[in-house]
């Protein structure tokens, strides 16, 4: 109720001006000749006119203008000069519905210049506060209503740009994962197509000279012991083989670690948490020993806020400096007044002092973990 008054204040307003004006041509010229039914009927039907134009469409709203401005002219022949501001009312009510320039507000005090019975020092400041009245809803708070719906309609065209950047951001991050995914199967098909390549004729070879060992050992000892000798030197080739194939085909540790963060992340976006990575600077400066640190931590950050934090969002971001790396893992959870060192926050101490770095934890808005490591 109070929502709906005040959005419709000025109309409340202009309705008792409008009764207010009515009443005092009606005392006023009841004073001298008293009043008609007539008159009665017009100001009812003026006031009628007045109420019906703030309910219908602004399409039809000059209709009752000129009805209102009708009736004004009826009863300003048949009263005289005692409902001379109606005629003010009605100029005003005209004047704002045409939105012209705020000067027109001056117009209506040429009708104070009309002769009459009604003191002309009364008839300006009526005028005036009239005037202050429409200017300060037209001009002003027009305006500022303008300004608020231009901000209300920026809000929401913000608020559809960050949906849609968190849309890419989350579609990036799935591409991401998927390539990185493909690629790892990738390089498991080539591992696997090497070793056959590599691997697959030395075993089936070895394989055939032992048969042929079992058949010719009692036969001729001396030549299955040199043919044996041939096998196994031949699978210690493949033994050697094997080990450089490994150390070739062996996945970056960097490349394993970003997949982990990924699937980190589409995990607890899977669970209800959005959970964003980002990373910035030359990835490839980071050593393993870093990397498994920062896994590590990631983890056990991650898995407390999920559990513990009641957050709605997590944010991991990993940026590489000149000589440093800083890692942050933030959420926008409940926090806690004080960090109990447990096996999981001492764990986080232990593996970034191993490798001489810092870490701090912020608990004011959620929790968050910061860790600074040397490169």
């Amino acid at each position: 109720m109070g929502e709906r008054i005040r959005d419709n204040f000025f109309i409340w307003v202009r309705m008792i001006i409008v009764l207010a004006f009515s009443v005092y041509g009606v005392l006023k010229m009841g004073i001298d000749t008293g009043v008609s039914i007539e008159v009665l009927l017009l100001i009812s039907f003026l006031i009628t006119a007045i109420a019906v134009k703030e309910l219908v469409g602004r399409k039809y709203r000059p209709v009752f203008l000129i009805v209102a401005a009708a009736l004004f002219f009826v009863l300003f022949y048949v009263g005289g000069h005692s409902f001379i501001l109606l005629g003010v009312f009605c100029c005003f009510e005209i004047i704002s519905y045409i939105k012209v320039s705020y000067r027109w507000f001056f117009l209506p005090y040429l009708i104070a210049l009309i002769p009459g019975e009604t003191d002309v020092i009364v008839m300006l400041i009526v005028i005036t506060l009239l005037m202050v009245c429409y200017v300060q809803h037209e001009i002003i708070i027009a305006s500022y209503r303008k300004q608020v719906m231009e901000e209300t309609i920026a809000e929401q065209g913000l608020k559809r740009d960050m949906q849609s950047m968190e849309h890419e951001v989350k579609a990036e991050l799935k591409k991401n994962l998927l390539q990185a995914e493909n690629h790892i199967l990738e390089e498991r098909a080539a591992l696997s197509q090497t070793l056959h390549d590599k691997l697959g004729h030395n075993i089936n070879g070895s394989i055939y000279q032992l048969e042929a060992i079992k058949v010719i050992m009692e036969q001729n000892p001396d030549k299955s012991r040199e043919m044996l000798q041939g096998v196994i030197d031949q699978l210690r080739t493949g033994m050697d083989e094997i080990r450089e194939i490994l150390r070739k085909e062996r996945p970056e540790k960097k490349r394993m670690a970003l997949l982990q963060l990924y699937e980190l992340c589409e995990d607890c976006n899977s669970k209800g948490v959005e959970t964003d990575l980002s990373t910035e600077g030359e990835l490839s400066v980071i050593s393993n020993e870093i990397w498994e640190v920062i896994l590590d931590n990631c983890f056990e950050a991650v898995t407390n806020s999920m559990k513990y934090s009641k957050c709605q969002h997590i944010k991991i971001d990993i940026v590489v400096m000149n000589k440093m790396l800083r890692c942050t893992i933030a959420d926008d959870g409940i926090g806690c007044e004080s960090i109990v060192d447990g096996m999981g926050i001492s764990g986080m101490r232990q593996r970034v002092r191993r490798l001489g770095g810092n870490i701090d934890f912020e608990t004011e808005a959620g929790f968050k973990v910061s860790m600074l490591l040397k490169l």
